[in-house]
């Protein structure tokens, strides 16, 4: 696939209204993540008009924890008309965290959207397990709570059979939203090829658990994640405005980087947000450990991407504290200098040491600075030893969340000396992913910095401690 120029620069900067034309055209982002929810209007060279956010916070009420997508669908509602006064929305691209998906009929869901940190009832587990396919088949590892979509499908049908029945059809996230926006049902590949069991990524095409449980008819049509499915039906409020099929959040940060897969150079994408994932692109997909949040996403052409996880933004806060006071490099030398040590995992959630509880070792940090000193030294260890058990190879781009951490990629390049690291400029990727569905065949210009390894005293023999103790747990 070739890809040509646009004039788009990236990371986009703000213009204030004085400086656009009312009625220019433009595209919204639906951005929701696991922790916030975000919508934003961008120009047609990827300017941001205005930017909104909101809490994407989870109901305990009712038959089990779920998303509050009332609340959610209020607030885009009342944001869209706000910003239908700014410029002519010519589109509505919805990207969302996987392992989400709705049940639904004409008349909307039948059973709220489960959160996938719930956790589920085992009397089912061994019943599933017979049903799951292999991984070398879905190259899906088992998760724990809800991560896997196709236990909670499973979980949902067996508990709630009468509800179940009265589905017509299985949503993933994104497209739950894409469907409410236009009334039209679509599936896309890189929902359903996100650790979910339902998916097989070699082949491309839905897994045997799929057709056990002869879910087959309630998957509406694959479509590419750049399709407008149709118009928005509030066609009072947005008459020129197509909804896109949308995409998983993710791989919306990788849509600037499938050129180079393409060309076969091996490259690495980490993605940072409440989830950090390293995606290894030609890092081989046999020598994935299904024990080790290892697994093989699948990116918006279809094809499987090596990749590896765990909850770093999670994890971070944890450490950090509720009140995060950045710190400079003399805290993260005197922590290494004393020995103090974060070790996994601060997270229920995910990661190659999930069910571990973290500890610390060594004097522990006595202020919000060495707190925050910790979180970082504790990430980029983490991130460094993912990028080696993938194997992952070519330079490292560093995007989202942690590229505000003044410290991160420059720990990372210490941490892999001789594998270049750089930052990208664009602190959501997943906001330039949707722009350039809108624009599909479009690359933007996106500026990344390479970083300077953070030289520190120590450095080296303080990850040899911190992996022989992680490894010896």
């Amino acid at each position: 696939m070739t890809h040509r120029q646009s004039p788009c620069h990236w990371p986009p900067y703000f213009i204030s209204p004085e400086e656009y034309p009312q009625f220019m055209e433009a595209t919204v982002v639906l951005d929701i993540g696991k922790t916030n929810a975000k919508l934003t209007l961008l120009g047609a060279t990827g300017a941001i008009l205005a930017e909104q956010r909101c809490p994407n916070s989870i109901l305990h009420t009712g038959p089990y924890p779920h998303h509050d997508t009332e609340r959610l669908w209020d607030w885009l509602q009342s944001t869209l008309r706000v910003f239908s006064h700014q410029a002519r929305i010519t589109a509505i691209v919805p990207v969302t965290h996987g392992a989400t998906a709705a049940l639904v009929d004409e008349d909307g869901l039948v059973l709220p959207i489960l959160d996938y940190e719930s956790a589920l009832p085992q009397a089912l587990a061994a019943e599933y397990a017979a049903l799951r396919p292999a991984f070398a088949d879905s190259l899906s590892p088992q998760l724990p709570c809800g991560l896997n979509l196709g236990l909670q499908l499973f979980w949902l049908a067996r508990t709630y059979p009468a509800q179940f029945a009265r589905a017509r059809h299985i949503l993933t996230y994104p497209q739950y939203w894409a469907w409410r926006l236009s009334g039209v049902a679509a599936s896309e590949v890189t929902s359903l090829g996100c650790h979910t069991d339902l998916w097989q990524p070699r082949q491309g095409t839905y897994s045997s658990l799929v057709h056990a449980m002869e879910w087959t008819h309630l998957f509406a049509p694959l479509q590419p994640a750049w399709t407008a499915l149709g118009p928005v039906q509030s066609n009072d409020l947005l008459p020129a405005c197509q909804v896109l099929c949308g995409i998983h959040d993710s791989n919306a940060s990788l849509l600037r980087y499938l050129d180079a897969e393409a060309n076969d150079q091996p490259r690495t994408v980490l993605s940072t947000g409440t989830w950090a994932i390293a995606a290894a692109f030609g890092a081989p997909l046999d020598e994935l450990d299904e024990t080790a949040d290892m697994l093989a996403n699948v990116n918006a052409l279809g094809q499987p991407v090596a990749c590896m996880r765990f909850m770093g933004g999670r994890e971070f806060s944890v450490l950090a504290g509720e009140q995060p006071q950045a710190c400079d490099a003399a805290d993260i030398e005197r922590l290494i200098q004393q020995g103090t040590l974060a070790l996994p995992c601060f997270a229920e959630s995910g990661g190659p040491f999930v069910g571990r509880a973290g500890r610390i070792v060594g004097p522990p940090p006595h202020n919000a600075r060495e707190r925050y000193a910790l979180a970082t030294l504790y990430c980029a260890l983490m991130s460094d030893y993912c990028l080696d058990a993938l194997g992952a190879g070519g330079p490292v781009t560093v995007e989202g969340s942690f590229t505000d951490n003044p410290h991160f990629a420059s720990l990372l390049a210490a941490l892999r000396p001789g594998q270049e690291v750089a930052v990208s400029q664009d602190a959501s990727g997943t906001t330039c992913g949707g722009w350039m569905l809108h624009r599909w065949g479009e690359v933007p210009v996106v500026e990344a910095s390479v970083t300077p390894p953070l030289e520190l005293p120590g450095l080296v023999a303080y990850k040899e401690t911190w992996r022989q103790l992680t490894l010896s747990r």
